[in-house]
């Protein structure tokens, strides 16, 4: 199982995020990202090349070892210094109210403890700080919902803990966040992992 999480997982995340369809999805909401930015689960590094030159410093946190070393080659060539700080988001050493943005795409099905890492969130960034995120979890319709919860104690087992049913925006909100803008809908027809939450939030 070890072999599996450390070394086979992480090349299929990385040839998954590398499709297309994610990309455009993240040409939508990653160049809304300004100043100061933590990114929580930054993965293969496929976000570095959408931010803007608003972008002063990128702070990454991702818990695989191989990820990071596929992020750390984007990275060298970033037009903005690039920093990694920590694994979890659970976890962040950051400042309080020392960051204006914090991205989060196709990480909250992964995170344990997401009560605890919207907390972090919420501590760490500034008074007029944003999170911005791109996230597939539940679906509204009734029979990929049913589809979605029949699947998800295997799916967590061979998805590194990922859960195909989290009411994203439901989370964020409870967390205290009030989301200003939210675009909802599927990514790539009707299926149990292609609905999205896309949406930026304030404290």
């Amino acid at each position: 199982m070890k072999f599996y999480e450390e070394t086979i997982l992480p090349w299929v995340i990385n040839r998954v995020m590398a499709k297309k369809e994610i990309a455009l999805e993240r040409k939508k909401m990653v160049p809304l990202a300004s100043g100061r930015v933590l990114e929580i689960g930054m993965g293969s590094g496929f976000n570095i090349p959408f931010y803007s030159s608003d972008v002063e410093w990128l702070f990454g946190l991702e818990p695989s070892a191989q990820l990071k070393q596929y992020a750390s080659e984007k990275a060298e060539v970033a037009p903005f210094p690039v920093e990694f700080v920590g694994l979890t988001g659970e976890e962040v050493p950051l400042d309080d109210n020392s960051i204006d943005t914090v991205v989060s795409t196709w990480t909250m099905c992964t995170i344990p403890d997401m009560s605890k890492a919207l907390a972090e969130i919420d501590r760490i960034l500034k008074t007029d700080g944003k999170l911005i995120f791109v996230e597939h979890g539940l679906s509204p319709d009734r029979t990929i919902r049913i589809i979605q919860n029949s699947l998800n104690p295997a799916w967590k087992r061979i998805g590194g803990g990922c859960h195909l049913n989290r009411p994203i925006d439901e989370m964020i909100r409870e967390a205290g966040f009030h989301i200003q803008r939210k675009e909802n809908g599927y990514m790539d027809g009707k299926n149990p992992l292609s609905f999205l939450y896309r949406g930026e939030a304030r404290r």
